[in-house]
């Protein structure tokens, strides 16, 4: 049973709209809590979210049955507060419990002793779909602009990659990781059948384990014949390896062949062991082509994570970070702050494949209120220049090469030179979002985990940028309004 909000107030509880805020604090959460506040008052905007979270969270059942689980405006806050001020799920429990403003912001009485338990929050908040985060940021965005309407005039548009949480890829801890699955689940299936064979899987394993540490102190001290040496710990470990994947193919087999396959448990782990056998044959052949047989594989045949099969490999050349796992997210950012729209671009395209698109997008998300754009030389080709004047007023778009570069700067417009003076800052908006918003790495799982996670990062810091606009009207002087922000960036 669920509720939108609790429409009966209680004697120990205060509207929302005037619960207390400790202004003379910096922290990130005063902010958040007041654009949460600010959209509570909003009778419109506030029907509009809670209908598109009960769309999700009871998409397959009924709020009317079943016992007492959050109400929907209390997902909206801790998804908010999630990674607005990013936390994981045990710090954000303990704010639920412990932090008085924000358990009234999701109108919990003083005298309520209601507990939350961590895993009961992240069933709560993955339930929400990453279209339905990104309808509430387009909400978030169109309040602001009607604070500051002249923010919607400029766009700064870059992309960066946000990590996949996994290890540092190479092809002996892959083998390792698809063998340890194969082997747990094969013996664990094997078990629950009563067929036979898989009493050692403990015993198998240490042999992989010891076979991909020798790989590894052989890598990590190259030397004289090193790949020679490479080769030979090699191929002890693929045909170990094929042994086993081989062995998993005939355990499924005698599996598919009986009746105990009508079990849901069983087909379950026989779902995964054939996921994680055709993965493992994949890395298995590749370290085979990579190492024993000298060919250089590109990147689009190549696993770096059995997990999040996902991730892909990006090589920028950043300062410190030349190599990136991960997935490349677009956004952009208007004049006040607002990320206006964030895009997880597909793993074989790059930022001029999608700008144009998107741009055109965008565009209509804001009713055409964009005048002037900013790129950097990512995004250039003929093509992308002609189609963004088109969209834009004012398209800053750097050519790439030294002499088309000094071309266009010769030629180049007062609007141009302010534009591009002011795109860096951009850069400042991604930190903060790798930085405050945890967007530097994702610590959700599976791609759709991955695409709610960027936008509930962005939600964070849509919020933040809001609570930052209310308050500076509310008492700019107060230490929570503190903002090193100019007012307008084009």
């Amino acid at each position: 049973m669920r509720k939108a909000t609790d429409r009966q107030q209680r004697l120990d509880s205060q509207p929302i709209g005037s619960v207390d805020l400790n202004l003379k604090c910096r922290d990130e959460i005063i902010p958040i809590l007041l654009a949460l506040r600010a959209i509570y008052i909003d009778e419109e905007v506030r029907q509009v979210i809670l209908r598109l979270v009960a769309r999700d969270v009871n998409a397959e059942s009924s709020r009317k049955l079943g016992r007492r689980g959050m109400s929907y405006w209390e997902i909206v806050v801790l998804a908010a507060v999630r990674l607005g001020c990013n936390l994981d799920y045990d710090k954000l429990q303990n704010l639920a419990e412990q932090h008085r403003a924000l358990r009234r912001t999701m109108e919990i009485g003083d005298w309520e002793s209601r507990s939350f338990d961590w895993r009961c929050i992240q069933d709560n908040v993955t339930l929400l779909r990453p279209e339905t985060l990104e309808r509430i940021n387009q909400l978030v965005v169109k309040m602001g602009h009607g604070l500051v309407p002249e923010g919607a005039k400029t766009a700064r548009v870059d992309s960066f990659v946000m990590g996949t949480n996994i290890h540092y890829p190479t092809d002996s801890s892959l083998i390792r990781d698809g063998l340890r699955k194969v082997l747990a689940c094969a013996a664990e299936l094997a078990e629950g059948s009563g067929l036979s064979g898989w009493r050692q899987h403990e015993h198998l394993y240490r042999k992989v384990r010891d076979l991909a540490r020798e790989l590894d102190r052989v890598a990590g001290r190259k030397g004289a014949d090193y790949r020679a040496r490479l080769q030979e710990h090699y191929r002890p470990l693929l045909d170990l390896a094929g042994m086993v994947l081989d062995r998993a193919d005939e355990l499924r087999a005698q599996l598919l062949a009986t009746t105990v396959c009508s079990d849901a448990e069983l087909m379950a782990l026989d779902a995964e062991l054939r996921q994680f056998t055709r993965l493992t044959r994949q890395v298995c052949d590749v370290a085979r082509r990579r190492v024993l047989e000298g060919q250089s594989v590109p990147n689009c045949e190549k696993l770096f994570s059995l997990f999040e099969t996902h991730t892909q490999l990006y090589k920028r050349g950043k300062a410190g970070e030349p190599v990136q796992f991960g997935r490349q997210a677009l956004i952009y950012e208007d004049g006040v702050g607002f990320v206006t729209h964030a895009y997880l671009m597909p793993r074989d395209q790059d930022d001029r494949d999608v700008v144009v698109q998107q741009t055109r997008k965008v565009q209509a998300l804001l009713a055409g209120a964009i005048e002037r754009g900013s790129f950097d030389r990512g995004f250039h080709s003929p093509e992308n220049q002609r189609e963004l004047a088109k969209i834009l007023a004012h398209a800053c778009l750097p050519m790439s090469g030294s002499r088309q570069s000094a071309e266009q700067e010769e030629q180049a417009t007062v609007e141009f030179r302010q534009s591009r003076q002011r795109h860096p800052g951009i850069e400042s908006a991604i930190n903060a979002l790798q930085m405050g918003n945890g967007l530097a790495r994702c610590r959700d799982r599976t791609e759709r985990g991955f695409s709610r996670y960027l936008q509930l990062g962005i939600l964070g810091r849509n919020l933040h940028v809001l609570g930052k606009l209310l308050l500076a009207r509310e008492d700019a002087e107060c230490q929570a309004a503190y903002s090193r922000r100019k007012k307008i960036a084009a």
